[in-house]
């Protein structure tokens, strides 16, 4: 499947088959979430991936938005690394995205969990405080995301959008 194909099947799945997602498939995610651009080519970011059952059905208390992640077969946890670079919240959310597309592709199906808030710093301060104590994350890392993955369990039309001339301009906004 090529990215464009990818970008265009990509839904939120909550609902997973019983299926243990084979180890080069969960590498592959991986990697692709490893190798996404940072800025300046800072290490702003550390990838955590979750298979044991036990922590995947606790981090469904991370946000009352999550109780799907204890029914996923693995989960990728991202941080974003303030102390290294300004740009750790964009690099974390383009990992984020790469590491989705990534499942797309090897025929999986995820979900989003999002973790840190940027408006509401007492609500991200619970939901982060949650994950780190699971998931024994540094208090100088911020989580920015935890994405649920597994074979579909469901499938999904693809979704509507806003008529492309509406949101693409050219040369100018407005065009």
């Amino acid at each position: 499947m090529d990215v464009i194909e990818a970008i265009k099947n990509r839904r939120e799945i909550t609902r997973y088959l019983d299926r243990e997602i084979d180890k080069e498939v969960l590498e592959a995610v991986v990697d692709a979430t490893y190798f996404a651009p940072t800025g300046n080519n800072l290490p702003s970011k550390d990838i955590i991936v979750i298979t044991d059952p036990e922590k995947l059905a606790a981090l469904k208390d991370t946000t009352p938005f999550m109780p799907w992640i204890a029914d996923a077969k693995a989960a990728v946890a991202i941080t974003g690394r303030p102390n290294v670079s300004k740009y750790w919240l964009q690099d974390s959310s383009i990992a984020a995205g790469y590491c989705w597309l990534a499942a797309v592709e090897q025929g999986l199906v995820g979900a989003f969990g999002a973790i840190y808030h940027a408006e509401d710093a007492e609500e991200s301060e619970k939901r982060e405080s949650h994950a780190r104590k699971i998931l024994a994350i540094p208090a100088d890392r911020q989580v920015v995301a935890i994405i649920g993955l597994g074979y579909p369990a469901e499938t999904k039309p693809p979704k509507k959008h806003i008529p492309k001339e509406d949101m693409v301009h050219y040369e100018y906004f407005g065009a």
